[in-house]
């Protein structure tokens, strides 16, 4: 091969183009081409070299350009990449519904079954996920589950309440929401600063302990210049506490109110973290206590905790930032914050209460389904709604890894445990002041 060749700086094109120019080159190393007088030897390797590039880069834009032009190509890879972590999660929860419908009914004899299927999902996929080292090839429709099934779900929900009612539950919320926002942000700053711990691990424990977790974590990350390792402990503090909340607050709820669903599901929707883990519980109870109101109320006091976000993440990023002298300031886009899934869940409202409407008058649901088909309609896509949450905490409990608990370390633990304390607490106080306007 050629010195200067040898000796030139890398080519910016990618690496699988440059592979297959090196290719060429050995060939023309190899003396195959060796009908070629020898002071030419250099420049036809150049010239070889040239074209495979050329070669090589117009081979990739035309690539390109049919992926553009086929996009169904994308998808049907995109497709594939889901499917294991889907199926996966898919046949975990129905093995759920049918355990805790099995064991509910046959083996302990109860007309209704007292377990919850979302309990089930959780604790089956826990067990499973910790037990046996899931493939990488599962992640993807995992965390597929996790974020885009989940708000399925909770945007299919929306066809269980009329607008009027949506509104009318959220405005009973928000009091009791900005308390705990309030009370989570004072107090986890302040131990967090007790326990000298950085500033920044700090607002990201705080933001999602008060409003909602992982995504507040995660959304709240490059606002204020969190190092990984920081987003790493935030996340495992809220995800720790969160679930031990899902799985014990729907009993503590229904202990604590005398089994009033709308003060219980208060309590739910403002005291535990994320969006998941609010409707994980308030499946449980409904389940358990046989009282779905108590699901309608935790989700909707939790999307008014989320819309919050909007406003709490840009200002705990000014916060840091005048703390953080000479730190450029973050432009922080407020649309972006904003969870739009709300607006599917408030849609499904609009759509029962319009469909309500017709029946209600006489007449049928948008001019085209009785009473009976009607019922038979939003019934089918509450049902699908329950579905597919189960298969959302499937994947949660899929996900949850207990070996994240060795490298947290006791501070950032102490600044959890005392955020889930605080929130729980302002929420469970506030309730019982507010019980008279509730009730």
């Amino acid at each position: 091969m050629c010195d200067h060749i040898r000796s030139a700086p890398a080519s910016p094109v990618i690496p699988w183009i440059q592979g297959e120019a090196r290719r060429i080159e050995v060939l023309i190393s190899s003396q195959r081409y060796t009908a070629l007088p020898s002071p030419y030897d250099c420049q036809t390797r150049n010239l070889f070299r040239t074209h495979s590039y050329i070669l090589m880069s117009n081979l990739l834009i035309n690539t390109k350009s049919m992926q553009r032009n086929n996009p169904f190509q994308l998808n049907i890879t995109f497709l594939f990449q889901l499917l294991p972590g889907l199926l996966a999660t898919a046949l975990l929860a129905w093995l759920s519904i049918w355990l805790s419908e099995f064991v509910g009914t046959a083996l302990m004899g109860f007309k209704k079954s007292p377990i919850s299927a979302v309990m089930m999902a959780i604790i089956l996929g826990m067990l499973i996920g910790n037990l046996v080292s899931l493939p990488p090839m599962f992640k993807p429709g995992l965390t597929f589950a996790m974020k885009k099934v989940l708000r399925l779900g909770i945007i299919l929900l929306g066809i269980r309440l009329s607008v009027f009612s949506v509104f009318k539950l959220g405005a009973l919320g928000v009091p009791i929401v900005l308390l705990c926002i309030v009370g989570a942000l004072l107090l986890t700053t302040s131990l967090n600063r007790w326990l000298k711990l950085p500033e920044r691990i700090g607002i990201l424990i705080a933001v999602g302990t008060s409003i909602c977790g992982v995504t507040a974590i995660v959304a709240a990350a490059p606002a204020i210049d969190a190092e990984d390792e920081e987003v790493a402990y935030g996340v495992a503090v809220i995800t720790i506490f969160g679930l031990v909340a899902m799985l014990t607050y729907p009993y503590i709820a229904h202990y604590m109110f005398n089994g009033d669903a709308m003060m219980s599901g208060l309590f739910l929707g403002t005291a535990i973290h994320e969006t998941a883990q609010v409707a994980g519980a308030g499946l449980v109870y409904a389940d358990i206590f046989s009282q779905p109101l108590a699901l309608d109320v935790a989700t909707i006091t939790k999307l008014v905790r989320n819309v919050f976000m909007a406003a709490v993440i840009p200002l705990m990023a000014l916060y840091y930032t005048r703390k953080a002298a000479g730190e450029e300031k973050k432009d922080i886009s407020f649309t972006k914050l904003f969870p739009t899934f709300i607006l599917g869940f408030l849609g499904f409202a609009i759509i029962r209460s319009i469909g309500d409407a017709g029946v209600d008058a006489g007449g049928y649901a948008f001019g085209l389904w009785d009473a009976g088909i009607w019922e038979n309609i939003h019934s089918f896509i509450k049902d699908w709604a329950v579905n597919f949450m189960v298969i959302a905490l499937a994947g949660v409990g899929l996900s949850t890894n207990f070996k994240i608990l060795k490298g947290l370390g006791i501070k950032p633990f102490v600044v959890g445990l005392g955020a889930a304390l605080v929130v729980g607490m302002i929420s469970l106080v506030a309730i019982l002041v507010m019980g008279m306007f509730i009730g």
